[in-house]
């Protein structure tokens, strides 16, 4: 094993910030296909959420780093060409095609993987699960809305499923069904996989788990650039068996480098490959699920910013507001804005605004604004909008007025 190697903590930050691909210039034309493709291929998971308050998450990612694309792009990567697979990986997610192989060991330990109601339907009615994958054998692509049943007296669970999704669920966790698309309300439409997948990935081999794992954690590796044994584990949701036994092949093989970060308290890795930049020039709104900020413990130790999502927080209790954003300047998250696409007036909403104690409010006020203004005409939203609410408001609305 190589040398234990220090570095500082400003470096740590702009080599995890490049690995991300906040290193280099958006394009000057929209992103197209290509572009798209090489950012999921780098990034390795893209999660995937409902809420779609301000827009759906996934589509996010890319405008934080390319600026603005057509979405239709995007969905073509997932939908019609199947560049993209959809599975469980950081949570719900978006996977380039060339993993599928790498978690089918996952798909096969769905009796000790997958929870709640889709094990309970498999012991319970397995008939029925059966039932389900012929029907799709048969009749082609199913969605959950075309069955019938009730869902359980659960309110307020996001889990909250009737007993035909819970089956077609389990079916796409064990792999024998995959999502061919998503409809415009973001339902999941089933088929299966050897009528979506590329046939060079289906018959590609089956990995044994430990090998599947090691590529796992070296995609993960990549996509961190630095990273502690947690943030390496969390990126895929490995067991901590699983990915303690693959950093220990990849730093032995001198695929990682075992490295000291200052003030990180704790051991941490170095993908051999990780660019270092002398300065990072980027400036992103980031969805609360992007794979920056999605391990909170990860983002207060690289940028000391303590974020939490509060849509399940009453609204009295809210400190920051619903949907809220940080906001990346330079190689700082140097605020964070509570924001709404208001599609029925044309307005996107800043609800409340808030600097960090290290930021200078008018420097990042007019940056801020020129960002929501971009991200306004990317969504097709007319003007922008700043609620009298949080301390970095007054400045934001002042920026706002001057881009007009």
């Amino acid at each position: 094993m190589s040398p234990v190697e220090r570095l500082p903590a400003a470096l740590a930050r702009r080599i995890a910030l490049a690995a991300q691909g906040f290193a280099v210039p958006r394009p000057a034309a929209p992103a197209g296909i290509r572009q798209l493709r090489r950012l999921t291929d780098r990034l390795g998971v893209v999660q995937i959420d409902s809420v779609n308050v301000l827009s759906r998450s996934h589509y996010l990612p890319a405008f934080s780093r390319l600026g603005p694309y057509p979405r239709a792009a995007l969905d073509a990567l997932s939908n019609r060409r199947h560049d993209l697979f959809e599975y469980w990986a950081h949570e719900a997610s978006f996977l380039p095609v060339h993993l599928h192989p790498f978690l089918r060991w996952r798909m096969a330990a769905a009796e000790q993987e997958a929870w709640g109601s889709m094990i309970r339907v498999q012991r319970e009615r397995p008939e029925y699960v059966a039932s389900l994958l012929e029907r799709v054998r048969t009749d082609g692509p199913l969605k959950a809305s075309h069955l019938q049943g009730e869902r359980p007296n659960r309110p307020g669970s996001m889990w909250n499923w009737h007993a035909g999704k819970a089956a077609l669920e389990y079916l796409f966790f064990t792999g024998a069904l995959t999502a061919t698309a998503r409809t415009a309300g973001f339902e999941r439409v089933y088929d299966l996989p050897e009528r979506v997948l590329p046939a060079e990935v289906l018959h590609a081999p089956t990995p044994a788990r430990a090998d599947a794992v090691r590529e796992l954690v070296r995609t993960a590796a990549r996509a961190l650039g630095v990273a502690t044994e947690t943030d390496l584990r969390d990126y895929f949701r490995l067991t901590p068996a699983d990915a303690r036994a693959a950093i220990i092949e990849l730093a032995d093989a001198g695929e990682l480098l075992p490295v000291e970060v200052a003030g990180w308290g704790r051991p941490a890795w170095l993908h051999p490959a990780a660019r270092r930049p002398r300065w990072i020039r980027a400036r992103a709104l980031l969805s609360p699920f992007d794979s920056l900020v999605w391990e909170r413990p990860r983002v207060e130790r690289i940028f000391r910013f303590r974020y939490r999502l509060e849509i399940y927080t009453p609204a009295a209790k809210r400190v920051h507001g619903y949907y809220v954003l940080p906001f990346l300047l330079g190689d700082r998250l140097v605020a964070r804005v509570d924001l709404k696409a208001d599609r029925r007036t044309g307005v996107l909403r800043v609800q409340a605004a808030h600097a960090e104690e290290h930021a200078d409010p008018g420097i990042v006020a007019e940056a801020l604004a020129a960002e929501l203004r971009l991200m306004a005409d990317w969504m097709g939203l007319g003007d922008v909008v700043v609620a009298d609410r949080g301390d970095l408001a007054p400045h934001l609305t002042r920026a706002v007025r001057a881009e007009g």
